[in-house]
């Protein structure tokens, strides 16, 4: 077992979702396969617009996230259900697939996502 600490910055991202003046996203993967996403959404932004067309324009956002808010306000409609819910600064969220967002009001959102291996058994030897 490896037992060295692994240190990654979002400044130099191993991959990143570029939204233009929209934002981004940006995305550090680490030896085990776990991700961490540093998003960043400027006023205005919406799923619908500014993301959708970069994941293949899905009916939803496909995706689960993990994550930590530090600054402004996301809210996130479940689609079945039309339910939306606020997500500001100091909230720690789960939002199940099948969502999609925008921001609500002046203030740039920064938020810290989570995401575990996608398959624990991965092998990442070659």
């Amino acid at each position: 077992m490896n037992s060295s600490i692994e240190v990654r910055r979002f400044e130099n991202p191993d991959d990143s979702l570029d939204m233009k003046e929209r934002g981004g996203i940006d995305i550090v993967t680490m030896a085990d396969g776990t991700n961490g996403m540093r998003a960043t959404f400027e006023p205005g932004w919406t799923w619908e617009k500014d993301e959708k067309p970069l994941l293949g324009s899905p009916d939803s956002c496909p995706m689960r996230h993990t994550g930590y808010c530090i600054a402004g306000t996301l809210v996130v409609r479940m689609i079945d259900t039309g339910i939306e819910t606020s997500i500001g600064p100091g909230d720690f969220f789960e939002i199940p697939p099948g969502h999609d967002g925008y921001v609500s009001g002046p203030e740039q959102v920064q938020m810290i996502l989570f995401a575990a291996p996608e398959n624990q058994t991965q092998d990442h030897s070659h």
